[in-house]
């Protein structure tokens, strides 16, 4: 019978995640123990409620991955994806302004319709 090669590397996927889920959440039960127990007063944690505060961080501030979502909670995306839907093109431009002004020119959110001007962009001629 003629196997593909890739197919023992699909087989051991499954353990190699289980593997680094089990380290990552070694980590954070050390890192727990060894340095919030000394310096904030808060009792130790056991390795299995290391894991649980992980997948807790990951529900509260993390979400799970969507269809392209972005970073963040998933509901403030969709929030932020209605007021920008029922915003005016005059609100939407004001939006923005403010948005440069408190936080200067990140990559476009992804409820913006058009991306920001670039300022070396050649502008467009009235005429043209």
């Amino acid at each position: 019978m003629n196997t593909h090669p890739c197919r023992k590397a699909f087989f051991f996927i499954p353990f190699a995640i289980v593997g680094f889920l089990a380290l990552f959440t070694y980590v954070v039960y050390a890192l727990w123990n060894g340095v919030l127990v000394d310096i904030v007063p808060v009792k130790a944690v056991t390795y299995w409620q290391a894991l649980g505060l992980l997948v807790l961080c990951k529900v509260l501030f993390g979400g799970f991955p969507g269809k392209g979502r972005g970073f963040g909670p998933p509901w403030k995306e969709r929030m932020m994806a209605r007021k920008w839907a029922c915003m005016t093109p005059e609100e939407r431009e004001k939006m923005r302004e403010r948005m440069r002004h408190r936080f200067g020119e990140w990559p476009r959110p992804p409820w913006m319709d058009e991306p920001p001007a670039r300022p070396d962009a050649p502008t467009k001629s009235p005429g043209a």
